[in-house]
């Protein structure tokens, strides 16, 4: 026993600097300190763990091919979360553990104190460096975990979700977008942005549908406690936008179901699928006052602005031309209504959605993915299930590199606000869906196919025919408006039945 620990011993380096580098060594390729002290079945079994470590991680991005996208897949997924929280630390512990084994099994029988001391500053410093790292993944998958938990629901009852068929053999989903304008200075919250998002599944072709703060009358579902509480002839007195604080106020009375989230989203959920004429699968609501946060998480955006737009208490302007906006900026692109209007700013908002989608650049997302996380949980509401983010990320990525968007706006002069014809809205907005479908059975079809007209800002201003009257010579937008400029300049404004592309729209 004494002569084979003494041949142990005379295997080891002969000096702390020496057995320092081979404990380095054994940080870089696990095994080797091992072998240089005669462990041989140590080390090449360490090596050999090494090696699948390696061809794991090799297969892994093979597998994943560089696609973001099915990298974000998984990492929506609650199991793949734990599952690559419990491999960094597995990892790491088991690493650090080979590394500080190297060390006393290398370091010289016969040094002193010192050396002792300072090999081990040494390997704790080793050791730091391969914890930094898994730390990092743990710290992600958890802030991932925590927001996934903390903003989508579990999947409703009666309602399990499939795989493979995740929208249940339907041809579109359909969301409804909101903007929540709360704020210190002011009660409550009012949606001032509501869009629909109609969502053909195969194509990833988006139609957006715009619906104006200030649509009055607006009808309730019936049999709904809304619609009891309101009932026509009178119906809600206020504007559409407050019909969410109106069911928040009063959630157990007037909410489709009290116990849901957010029962005012909810509830909104069904009165806009009432009005616009589609079934609302989902809502997701952004509180405007953490928007900007969203923003910068993602680096910002690039916009084109047609006219100057006045932001802010002391009179900033974004200049028109070619702009990058910061989260605040951004806000206020989608807020303003200084020098134009609540369907100008529709416009806008529409636009906003179509550059996020665009340039959510996925490598500045992970690098900002901390803050992103937060401000997603501060700002997000929805009643989007974790079990559909996978396929909802596959859908986006569809939107993002197949898909047409087009934007029906809900606006004058085809939908009088203060007296709004609910059947000539449903019908809109069937026939902008219609009218897509219908494009996408062409053989000559598709958003490749489709040349988008110029932004009718950019648009010359020809003056009207002359002697031209009423509706003889001029366009809808001159009959409408009695002014010379053939169509509006401003992106918010729908001129005619046809949806617009946000090509067109948004330049």
């Amino acid at each position: 026993m004494a002569a084979r620990r003494e041949r142990r011993e005379v295997t080891r380096p002969g000096s702390t600097v020496r057995a320092l580098l081979w404990t380095a060594g054994s940080a870089v390729l696990p095994g080797i300190a091992h072998l240089r002290t005669g462990r041989r079945a140590a080390g090449w079994t360490l090596l050999g763990l090494f090696a699948a470590l390696v061809a794991a991680g090799a297969a892994a991005a093979v597998l994943l091919g560089g696609d973001l996208a099915r990298s974000a897949h998984y990492a929506v997924q609650g199991r793949w979360l734990f599952t690559a929280s419990a491999v960094a630390f597995g990892v790491a512990v088991l690493w650090m553990t080979v590394v500080v084994h190297s060390w006393v099994i290398t370091r010289p029988a016969s040094a002193g104190r010192a050396a002792r001391f300072s090999g081990g500053v040494v390997v704790l410093a080793i050791c730091l460096a391969i914890a930094t790292p898994a730390a990092a993944v743990m710290r992600t998958a958890y802030t991932a975990y925590d927001t996934l938990t903390s903003v989508f629901g579990a999947d409703a009852l009666g309602e399990p979700h499939d795989a493979a068929n995740p929208w249940a053999g339907r041809e579109r989903v359909n969301v409804l977008l909101l903007g929540g304008d709360s704020g210190s200075n002011r009660y409550g919250m009012r949606t001032d942005s509501m869009m629909v998002a109609s969502i053909d599944v195969e194509y990833g072709d988006v139609v957006l549908v715009g619906l104006p703060r200030n649509l009055e009358n607006t009808p309730f579902p019936e049999g709904t406690a809304l619609a009891e509480a309101y009932p026509p002839p009178g119906n809600f007195t206020d504007l559409l936008n407050e019909v969410y604080q109106a069911v928040a106020e009063d959630p157990e009375r007037l909410a489709v179901d009290p116990d849901a989230t957010d029962p005012a989203a909810d509830t909104l959920k069904d009165v806009i699928g009432g009005i616009t004429g589609l079934e609302l699968d989902y809502y997701a609501l952004v509180d405007m006052k953490g928007f900007e946060g969203l923003i910068d998480a993602i680096g910002g955006i690039d916009v084109h602005i047609d006219e100057p737009i006045p932001y802010g208490q002391e009179g900033a302007v974004l200049e028109a031309g070619d702009q990058h906006l910061d989260g605040n900026e951004a806000l206020w692109y989608g807020r303003s209504r200084v020098n134009s209007d609540d369907y100008a700013r529709m416009g806008r908002q529409g636009c906003l959605i179509k550059y996020v989608a665009e340039q959510a650049d996925p490598a500045t997302v992970l690098t900002g993915f901390q803050d992103l996380a937060g401000a997603t949980k501060r700002t997000l509401r929805t009643d989007i299930p974790q079990s559909k983010l996978p396929a909802f990320i596959e859908l986006a990525d569809l939107v993002a590199d197949e898909g047409d968007m087009r934007t029906m706006q809900l606006s004058p002069p085809q939908v009088d606000t203060a007296y709004p014809d609910w059947a000539e809205i449903r019908r809109l907005v069937a026939e902008a869906v219609e009218e897509q479908e219908t494009a996408q059975e062409e053989p000559s079809g598709g958003s490749d196919d489709v040349t988008p007209e110029p932004s009718p800002s950019a648009q010359e201003s020809p003056e009207p025919s002359p002697g031209a009257e009423g509706s003889t010579g001029s366009t809808e937008w001159q009959d409408y408006t009695g002014l010379p400029d053939p169509s509006p300049t401003t992106p918010g404004r729908q001129v005619g039945d046809d949806a617009t592309s946000l090509d067109a729209l948004c330049p």
